[in-house]
């Protein structure tokens, strides 16, 4: 935790977000805030004992707040113990953004270099479908996550990992002209998009679960159906959204990693191979850059259970400060 140390106090200081928070009564009966903070570096639990509403005031998940007191080991990781608590104040100049992870990129300007690459279509259809889709779902792609923990599980990831795809697919239809672009763009933009349906995400980005459709349904056969009903209200060409619908449903390449079918065409295999990409260098960057240079890390069951080397010839991977 980013927090100041008050030498002549003992005591730790700093601003923070609160994680989570729970009033509980102690075995003497006496009302305490068990709480977890975070910020950029990390999180701590804390606890407030003796809280009264009326002293303290109301402290709830996602306010900014400012903190003192000491820290100390329990059950063999830090704990602080908070003398002082008070919401943070317009004066103090902080925004939600400050302590939480975020995709290093404006989700506004992000959403707006995909709609210009929607707005080159020469398949007028598929530029309806895919602006149509894309402006339903506005609001929420502007903090979403990519996921609940793994690759761009942080405020904007969502977006992030498409735009980072679509950047790749533009080279790639650069170097083979004969891949239908629009298509894989098409493809590529809205792979993920039912994943603002499988998480509970609030504004700070951060999945909390999933929710029942996302555990039910889940997001590949969520945006496809997100395609077929809003195809379907277009009068899109029928073929061109099956071409859709089947990329949505392939896109993670085997039935082994959730994938409906294989990829039966070109851009469906070209999304495929990106979106494993994408995620596997945002994942193995984010791993390595935990450990110093010259160690290797802990184990990533994502990645085949390997160990990772960080090598230290680049500056580590970091989300955004």
């Amino acid at each position: 935790m980013n927090f100041r140390y008050i030498e002549s106090a003992g005591v730790y200081e700093g601003f923070c977000l609160v994680k989570s928070v729970n009033i509980k009564k102690t075995s003497k009966g006496s009302t305490f805030l068990d709480l977890v903070l975070a910020d950029r570096s990390g999180e701590i639990g804390a606890k407030l004992w003796d809280y009264r509403e009326e002293i303290h005031g109301t402290v709830s998940v996602n306010d900014l707040i400012k903190v003192r007191g000491p820290i100390s080991p329990f059950n063999g990781e830090d704990q602080l113990r908070v003398d002082r608590i008070r919401k943070v104040s317009p004066e103090d100049g902080l925004r939600l953004e400050d302590f939480i992870p975020c995709a290093p990129e404006d989700g506004l300007q992000m959403l707006e270099e995909i709609e210009k690459a929607v707005a080159g279509f020469r398949d007028a259809g598929l530029r309806d479908l895919v602006n149509t889709i894309l402006s339903e779902h506005r609001e929420r792609l502007l903090f979403y996550p990519a996921a609940f923990k793994l690759h761009h599980a942080i405020r904007g990831g969502l977006l992030y990992h498409t735009l980072s795809i679509l950047r790749m697919a533009q080279m790639i239809c650069a170097q083979y002209p004969f891949v239908d672009a629009d298509l894989l763009y098409s493809g590529v933009i809205l792979h993920d998009i039912g994943k603002v349906y499988e998480f509970d995400a609030d504004a700070t980005g951060i999945a909390e679960k999933y929710t029942l459709e996302g555990n039910l349904v889940g997001h590949i056969a969520r945006g496809a159906g997100i395609v077929h009903e809003t195809a379907e209200r277009l009068g899109t060409d029928r073929e061109t959204a099956l071409l859709l619908e089947h990329m949505i449903l392939s896109h993670h390449g085997t039935p082994e990693y959730g994938a409906v079918q294989y990829p039966a065409f070109l851009e469906a295999e070209i999304l495929s191979e990106l979106d494993m990409l994408d995620a596997r260098i945002y994942e193995i960057a984010h791993a390595v850059s935990a450990v110093p240079k010259g160690d290797f890390t802990q184990r990533q069951w994502a990645l085949d259970n390997r160990r990772l080397y960080n090598h230290g010839r680049m500056e580590p991977a970091q989300e955004k400060e």
